[in-house]
């Protein structure tokens, strides 16, 4: 998500991917339920991994985690994940591995339109103009509104 640049200590948010200062807010959701089960932020400089890493989420042995190709090490941490595979020069995928990314990716669609919800509150989807203190604050309402709705 993009934002203002900081006066201060901008190296820090800086994203030389997306060439913009940003944050980053990673959602874990339950697909059946479709409820956010919770959140974690860092800025925008740091891996999507290493943000997981650092957010020490309890995930019990029989869970199972569906993740993007952002989550290559979680297999080692996590038995029971399911990653899509990925292709290089020299080696193409088969067709049987094609099959199973799509079979993954249409299990994943579900949190991308949890995500898509979440974006429907304009200040997650546009660049963020408040205050960074209150980034976490907010979009853990937003979650906790879109969570209180599936409710009703």
């Amino acid at each position: 998500m993009p934002r203002r640049a900081p006066e201060k200590k901008q190296r820090r948010s800086y994203s030389g991917k997306k060439k913009h200062h940003t944050q980053k807010a990673q959602v874990v959701a339950d697909p059946k339920t479709k409820r956010v089960v919770a959140t974690s932020f860092s800025e925008g400089k740091k891996h999507d991994f290493k943000l997981f890493q650092e957010s020490r989420l309890p995930l019990l042995p029989q869970t199972e985690c569906l993740a993007d190709s952002g989550y290559l090490g979680l297999a080692k941490q996590h038995q029971n994940s399911r990653l899509p595979k990925k292709k290089s020069k020299l080696h193409p995928l088969t067709p049987e591995q094609k099959e199973a990314n799509r079979q993954l990716s249409r299990e994943r669609f579900v949190i991308e339109h949890i995500i898509r919800s979440l974006k429907i509150f304009r200040i997650l989807a546009e660049r963020y103009r408040n205050r960074r203190k209150r980034f976490c604050l907010r979009f853990n309402l937003i979650a906790a509104l879109y969570n209180y709705e599936l409710a009703l």
